[in-house]
């Protein structure tokens, strides 16, 4: 995209997106397990949902509803979300029609890919290249080398993230009434729960974990494994069922997350005990 799309943005929306830029900076100073930056998400939208619903109260707390979820992007792409996000906002804002749905559908989609992208180009590649330079630096005696390391990392990473919110910004704003004219935008949407859905599955998968030491022996010798018996079955049976059921127990029961938190960890610690697993 071309720095001349960036410059047809009015002066009270560069403005907004200064300013969520800098509230940017405090995207992960309050983390919960749930959330992750879910509430710096919403510190950081703050100027662009009081610009668009100013005067729609209603609106404005659907709003704050819609971003207090969990949201965990690399640092310096995270303000492309949120710009484009902001866009999305303001259409929602002018357009009853618009389905609000797609709002968070689009900004979970796009966690992970940017996230994919990021990770590895600042911090699997630019990092070791500065650390490599303050390596050099640091045995010739010079002092300064940790605060060069710190130049060094940490401009690109800033303008990246800075020129992100408004690229971010322009392309809602230029495209998003394309796809709405189109029809493309419930494709859009449903791609983007697709994706979704497959990164929280492949989260699953990664991070819920649960293996049984249970067996029945015979004479001394092991007869039957309850780990094989359930691997033969289904593996990942045991994670992927206990999943659902905290997603079940949160959705239908109301039960919350910090309460589900800590009965998990108890009930680990229980299992260990009994030795189960």
């Amino acid at each position: 995209m071309s720095d001349k799309k960036i410059t047809t943005l009015s002066k009270d929306e560069k403005k907004m997106i200064r300013q969520m830029f800098w509230r940017s900076l405090t995207l992960f100073t309050s983390v919960t397990p749930s959330k992750m930056g879910g509430t710096g998400f919403v510190y950081s939208m703050m100027p662009a949902i009081d610009r668009y619903y100013k005067h729609d109260q209603k609106g404005k707390i659907e709003a704050l509803k819609r971003h207090l979820v969990y949201f965990n992007c690399a640092i310096p792409l995270s303000t492309f979300i949120m710009g484009l996000v902001a866009s999305m906002e303001k259409r929602n804002a002018e357009n009853s029609d618009f389905d609000s749905d797609s709002v968070n559908a689009i900004k979970l989609s796009l966690m992970g890919p940017l996230s994919g992208i990021s990770d590895p180009l600042f911090w699997g590649v630019w990092r070791v290249i500065c650390a490599g330079i303050g390596i050099g630096l640091a045995k010739t005696g010079n002092v300064f080398t940790p605060i060069l390391f710190l130049i060094m990392f940490n401009i690109p990473t800033w303008i990246v993230r800075y020129f992100a919110g408004f690229y971010g910004y322009s392309l809602g704003t230029t495209y998003l009434q394309k796809l709405i004219d189109s029809g493309l935008i419930n494709i859009v949407t449903k791609a983007a729960e697709i994706i979704g859905v497959l990164m929280v599955g492949a989260m699953t998968s990664q991070l819920v974990k649960f293996k049984t030491v249970l067996s029945i022996s015979m004479n001394g010798q092991k007869i039957m494994n309850f780990q094989s018996v359930l691997n033969s079955i289904f593996k990942g049976l045991v994670p992927i069922s206990f999943t659902l059921l905290v997603f079940w127990l949160m959705q239908k029961k109301n039960w919350g997350a910090n309460f589900m938190i800590i009965s998990i960890i108890i009930l680990g610690v229980l299992l260990k005990w009994l030795r189960i697993c």
